[in-house]
């Protein structure tokens, strides 16, 4: 089967959708066919409607925020993940290790982009900081606003790529993309003077085509982020963790108060901390998941209350 056309933005009632000439054409989806997604492949029939959505592969997804059981999809048949943050309030490695997992569990190869650079007081240490969270994911230094570095990116975006841009709003994602595309098509925004907290530019999902012959995919603000990821992609992302647990005396360590215990002697506190957050997480996704798990979990807790309260009585 071909699938011509590619999802471009969602519109809500309808999707644009680009066709191979580049040209775009407005598609509604068939009741019988599972709603489709920034980057997906789809064939469609004479009156517009979509008909059916190829099988994907790069998925970005996370968490959904309204405690549904599905993940939420970022983008799709996605190559390469531009993780954008900023000198200032935005800057955070916390958020940059989430989406590190989340390209991991979906096939993408991650890459950080310290944006802004020149507004920097101390870039060398904000790009240590972010080397020591992407592990083996290259980390660029640019300044999208003039230019600065933004070369050593052009080996990413290659023809027939896909890359998605993600951050935090006010990052300069909207910038970045103008700089790749050569034209200033995206609308950008100054951040707000009174807490230098960035101003949403991009209000939607949209996938554009560059001069190079990639796509590009820029994606609204995230600031919470919870990756849809597996136990594996942990691992992935927290290479230095995983490898000191094979170093942990015993092969069943808990990593928690037991003697010999690798992690906790050379991994950072502050790392450690944020690496069994994301664990708890990731085991609370795959509980929520499985009704077996969960039920089996809440009557745990339910158990544990009802004995904290006995012992809580005269």
């Amino acid at each position: 089967m071909q699938f011509p056309f590619r999802i471009a933005s969602d519109r809500g009632s309808s999707f644009v959708a680009l066709a191979p000439d580049g040209s775009e054409r407005s598609l509604i989806v068939s009741p019988s066919v599972a709603r489709p997604a920034a980057g997906d492949y789809v064939d469609a029939d004479a009156d517009g409607r979509i008909t059916a959505v190829a099988p994907r592969r790069g998925v970005l997804a996370r968490a959904r925020t309204d405690r549904g059981n599905a993940a939420q999809i970022v983008g799709v048949h996605l190559d390469v993940l531009f993780i954008v943050t900023s000198p200032g309030r935005d800057f955070s490695p916390p958020r940059v290790e989430r989406y590190l997992v989340a390209a991991r569990a979906g096939g993408i190869a991650p890459v950080v982009v310290l944006n802004k650079c020149d507004l920097a007081d101390d870039l060398a240490a904000l790009v240590t900081e972010l080397v020591i969270v992407a592990g083996a994911a290259p980390v660029h230094a640019v300044s999208a606003a003039r230019g600065d570095g933004c070369d050593a990116l052009l080996v990413h975006v290659r023809a027939g790529k896909t890359i998605a841009l993600v951050g935090s709003s006010g990052v300069g994602k909207s910038t970045l993309a103008n700089r790749l595309l050569g034209d200033e098509r995206m609308a950008t925004g100054a951040t707000r003077a009174s807490d230098g907290r960035g101003i949403h530019t991009t209000t939607r999902r949209e996938l554009i085509t560059l001069p190079s012959g990639a796509w590009l995919l820029d994606t609204p603000g995230m600031r919470a982020f919870a990756p849809w990821a597996h136990a594996d992609a942990l691992d992935d992302a927290f290479a230095d963790v995983a490898e000191a647990a094979r170093r942990c005396r015993f092969r069943d360590c808990a990593h928690g108060p037991e003697p010999g215990c690798a992690i906790k002697a050379e991994i950072d506190p502050s790392r450690l901390a944020r690496w069994r957050a994301l664990r708890a997480e990731i085991a609370y996704l795959e509980r929520r998941d499985d009704p077996v798990m969960l039920a089996a979990e809440r009557a745990k807790w339910k158990a544990i209350h009802k004995t904290n309260r006995g012992r809580d009585k005269p």
